[in-house]
């Protein structure tokens, strides 16, 4: 039996959100502990003809405590239908797990009360946490939560990298020598072009996102979203699209052209981006390798992460039901 105290001032209340809390959800976001620019209504609402907004503002004597970024599909709760990752999002400092425990308890009165028959929760990974904040792993295992999906992503540690292994250093001369440069661009609609024909021929996919779409994201978030290029004689031959958090710089979309990949292009970006441009970060995140729900893994796209310098970090994915 959990030992807890509680008194007024200590009380939790779960409140939905509404268009008339942006503010107040934003600028929690920017100051929480594991909140990311993803979780700012800039960039949730950009999907929102697609998903029923549900998401949820928790206070704690009357301060705002906690968000959950939320949708509702058919009576299940999900921690973001339309995002890679999310869960509660916490203050600094403030919150502790025996906090949290009374949040979770509040939470699933709350579910109950609302028949929300399932919930469908993706915790945020370690690496994008300014503060440890991993309670809610936790009060998963508490709340006899079941994992549904693991994916593997390849991380490099910038505060200590193992770097590019043999063969990549190879190819990183090989670029260089054919002249290779690597520079930003704003043509978010010659990259998404470039990422979409990448992506039909090699694996029969399509972009997550449409053109207009990035164009809106990127026009919203600067200075958070960014495309880098590489090629020669000024001809874009492969790119990087980045989103950059406090502590990640997250590979979002990562293609080449057929002569990009003759010319090793995407060796002279990544080593550009690793040891220059984000190497004040403490993470660069190549992002996962599986499909079907983690269930496959693409073994020579995490070879080739790996040969870059990454390890993994797990995204997890869980059900529980109030």
């Amino acid at each position: 039996m959990d030992k807890i105290e509680s008194d007024a001032a200590g009380r939790w209340e779960i409140k939905i959100y509404t268009p008339d809390n942006r503010k107040e959800w934003d600028d929690f976001v920017r100051t929480s502990r594991n909140g990311t620019f993803l979780f700012e209504r800039g960039y949730m609402d950009y999907h929102s003809d697609r998903f029923e907004d549900y998401s949820l503002m928790a206070y704690r004597g009357g301060v705002l405590s906690g968000l959950l970024p939320a949708n509702l599909s058919d009576g299940v709760l999900q921690s973001h239908g339309g995002l890679t990752y999310g869960g509660w999002i916490m203050p600094k400092g403030k919150i502790d797990g025996g906090d949290e425990l009374m949040l979770w308890q509040t939470w699933m009165e709350f579910c109950r009360l609302h028949t929300i028959r399932e919930i469908d929760y993706k915790p945020m990974p370690f690496i994008y946490c300014v503060e440890p904040s991993e309670e809610d792993s936790y009060l998963l295992f508490r709340f006899g939560a079941e994992t549904t999906e693991v994916n593997l992503s390849s991380c490099v540690d910038l505060r200590n990298m193992r770097g590019f292994n043999k063969m990549q250093r190879r190819h990183l001369k090989k670029g260089l020598s054919e002249g290779v440069k690597v520079w930003e661009t704003d043509r978010v609609d010659i990259f998404m072009n470039m990422i979409a024909e990448c992506l039909s021929e090699r694996h029969d996919a399509s972009p997550v996102h449409s053109i207009e779409e990035m164009i809106r994201l990127r026009t919203a978030f600067p200075d958070k979203i960014r495309f880098f290029v590489g090629g020669r004689d000024n001809r874009i031959e492969g790119g990087v699209c980045i989103y950059e958090t406090s502590t990640v710089a997250h590979c979002q979309y990562i293609g080449t052209t057929e002569s990009g990949r003759q010319i090793n292009v995407l060796s002279v970006i990544f080593d550009e981006l690793i040891n220059r441009v984000f190497c004040n970060k403490n993470y660069f995140d190549f992002g996962t390798s599986n499909e079907s729900n983690g269930r496959i893994l693409n073994s020579g796209l995490l070879r080739h992460k790996f040969s870059l310098g990454g390890g993994g970090v797990a995204y997890r994915r869980f059900r529980l039901r109030p």
